[in-house]
């Protein structure tokens, strides 16, 4: 397994984002956290509202420079706004797109020089199956995680030979992304929901390939999942 050296993960103090800092850090990398809220686990830690870019461009700057340097980004953090287009206060809606693609892109865009710097500077953005296949009442995350899939794949081309790009897709993971909602939007009580240490792992393995071997999309889901294919 390759050195992971310092990895910034965004939303790392929950979900699939604390999974990935324990994993990193498991494997002896270095996981410092870009979120909201501190994260349990005592990590490295920049507070930081992702919907504000330029608040996200300066808190990848800052991870940066205290760590001396970076070697990969993993922008886990995502939130939705569940219901019909009209029935969605806009706010709430272009939060979404806020916050899951020019959050991501904000954060990538900083860390690049970073990234370019490392011997095995690596990128995976966190998009979702609901970024290949449409569904209702989700206009908004849809939108954002179809985004983050696209500006994966441009990403990965402009950048190669530079940096690795992997865009994860993971399915429904059991993690606290559904609390809150009201409960036509919450999984069924018998929904098959991948443990986000698992899909930690799938990430793990795309932080750790070697140089000039790109790993450019990665799709993990539960067995039963429903959206996809």
């Amino acid at each position: 397994m390759s050195d992971l050296g310092t990895v910034a993960v965004t939303g790392g103090s929950s979900g699939l984002g604390a999974a990935v800092a324990d994993a990193v850090e498991a494997a002896g990398g270095n996981a410092v956290v870009i979120d909201r809220q501190p994260p349990n686990n005592g990590f490295g830690f920049e507070q930081v509202d992702l919907a504000d870019t330029a608040a996200a461009e300066a808190a990848v700057r800052n991870v940066a420079e205290r760590s001396g340097g970076l070697d990969a980004v993993v922008t886990a953090a995502g939130i939705d706004a569940c219901g019909k287009l009209g029935d969605v206060p806009s706010a709430k809606w272009e939060q979404v797109v806020a916050v899951n693609l020019l959050g991501t892109v904000a954060v990538v865009r900083a860390a690049l020089p970073y990234l370019e710097a490392s011997d095995h500077g690596r990128v995976v953005t966190v998009a979702s199956t609901l970024g290949l296949r449409a569904l209702s009442d989700a206009t908004a995350y849809c939108a954002s995680k179809f985004g983050v899939v696209g500006f994966s794949r441009a990403l990965g081309v402009e950048s190669a030979g530079r940096i690795g790009v992997t865009c994860l897709i993971p399915g429904g993971m059991q993690t606290a992304f559904f609390d809150g909602r009201d409960e036509q939007y919450k999984p069924g009580p018998d929904a098959d929901l991948a443990p986000p240490s698992e899909v930690a792992e799938a990430v793990l393995f795309a932080l750790t390939r070697p140089n000039g071997t790109e790993l450019r999309e990665l799709i993990v889901t539960p067995a039963g999942e429903t959206s996809w294919p």
